[in-house]
């Protein structure tokens, strides 16, 4: 029998070639598949396990690489299933059509319109979006093998100190609705970046609203 043998060079690039046929922005786009980031995921932990193997201290190289994949292979597996579930689930429960959920493959990002969430410069959620924040609490409770970042956006209007505020206490709002759902505390981290990642130009009315939001990313953490 033929013994291969790898450098860990060639396991690199050879990694790197694999993670060229996997297109990241796909990993952002749900094309119907629902295992889309299960087989992804499998993908990316198959391939950042071998490279792990590779530059392992083993004296075996090759049974490092390969064992290196089937352990990075099932862990991605295992977090690209759970996030296809979840956003499969949170597709069918989230009643509001402006709420969009998009599974990046390693994350899943809630994205809340501030207009349908907020009223003009205000911070207190509306009674319709309260509802669908509980569904969102009700389904991190389902999947508690995760971090949450609640990221608070506006667009550009006025002074940009205070939209830098007003994005900060909209994700504390947003944070505060999840928490009084039941999820813990310690899941939780709010961050505010007021104008400084639009989605869309903010030159137009409809590309502002679009960058007034709340993000709620969902960060598998591996167990």
């Amino acid at each position: 029998m033929t013994i291969m043998k790898f450098s860990t060079a060639t396991v690199l690039v050879a990694a790197l070639g694999l993670g060229a046929c996997t297109d990241p922005a796909s990993l952002g786009t749900y094309n119907g598949d629902p295992n889309q980031n299960t087989k992804s995921g499998a993908i990316i932990g198959g391939i950042l396990g071998a490279s792990v193997g590779a530059l392992s201290n083993s004296s075996n190289k090759t049974a490092a690489v390969l064992g290196g994949a089937a352990v990075g292979a099932a862990a991605g597996g295992a977090i690209g299933y759970s996030l296809d579930q979840q956003a499969a689930e949170l597709r069918q429960e989230l009643a509001n059509d402006g709420i969009t959920i998009v599974n990046k493959g390693d994350r899943l990002i809630v994205s809340l319109p501030n207009d349908l969430t907020f009223a003009t410069d205000s911070y207190t959620v509306g009674a319709s979006m309260q509802s669908d924040l509980q569904k969102v609490a009700d389904s991190l409770l389902r999947y508690p093998n995760s971090s949450i970042q609640v990221i608070g956006h506006t667009d550009s209007d006025g002074d940009a100190a205070y939209n830098q505020g007003l994005s900060v206490r909209r994700a504390n709002a947003v944070a505060d609705q999840i928490q009084a759902g039941g999820v813990p505390f310690n899941r939780v981290q709010t961050i505010g970046q007021g104008e400084d990642q639009p989605v869309a130009s903010n030159l137009t009315p409809e590309g502002k609203a679009q960058n007034r939001r709340v993000e709620i990313v969902v960060i598998p953490q591996s167990t």
